[in-house]
């Protein structure tokens, strides 16, 4: 059975307007295909291991070839636990809302646990990175409050799609659909904006 993991980025839950447009997504999914399994991963309600002490200890002992002390091995395996629930799904959906020109510290904080040497990447010192990833699909949905492409500087700038792709593309994932919602902060009535992205996620 294909499984998609949905990566929930923002905190704002039923009032998410990246999660409303991600409910689209999956609606019209499950309707097209039922056999998906849905496995639902929301950062902001279910906690992950920390990158702590232990950790990268575990981490550098093992990328050298030696083995992690009970405490780091611990502490590795549920670092493990987590890159195994992404590697292992079929598709992505993720909900991504800028936050000071970034991504919000939780979604950062999953980056960071997941991207790890051996398991969704290498490094060859003569050819750089190479994503170890394959046949993998990833649909991003975008939502900013005042920053849009175009947009002069004092209105903020993009460190937010334009990272969260790389990163998808460092690991592998070839084919990124991508669904940006217009500034959603204070203006104009955003139901015809909200209704296209809907109706985008539907396609």
């Amino acid at each position: 059975m294909p499984r998609l993991l949905h990566v929930i980025g923002s905190p704002r839950g039923v009032l998410s307007r990246s999660g409303l447009v991600a409910t689209a997504y999956l609606d019209a999914l499950r309707a097209h295909r039922p056999d998906v399994e849905v496995d639902t991963l929301d950062l902001w309600r279910e906690e992950l291991p920390p990158l702590d002490e232990a950790a990268v200890a575990a981490k550098m002992a093992v990328t050298r070839g030696g083995n992690p002390d009970p405490a780091q091995r611990v502490a590795w395996d549920a670092v493990l636990a987590v890159v195994a629930r992404f590697r292992t799904a079929d598709r992505y959906l993720f909900t991504v809302p800028m936050w000071n020109g970034g991504i919000p510290y939780r979604v950062k904080h999953y980056v960071d646990l997941v991207m790890q040497p051996g398991l969704l990447f290498t490094l060859d010192r003569a050819t750089g990175y190479a994503g170890l990833l394959r046949n993998k699909r990833a649909t991003v949905i975008y939502s900013t409050g005042i920053h849009a492409p175009g947009l002069p500087p004092a209105f903020g700038a993009d460190y937010h799609a334009t990272y969260f792709d790389w990163w998808l593309r460092e690991t592998g994932v070839a084919e990124i659909d991508t669904i940006r919602l217009p500034p959603t902060g204070p203006g104009p009535d955003l139901e015809p904006v909200l209704a296209r992205a809907r109706e985008m996620a539907r396609r």
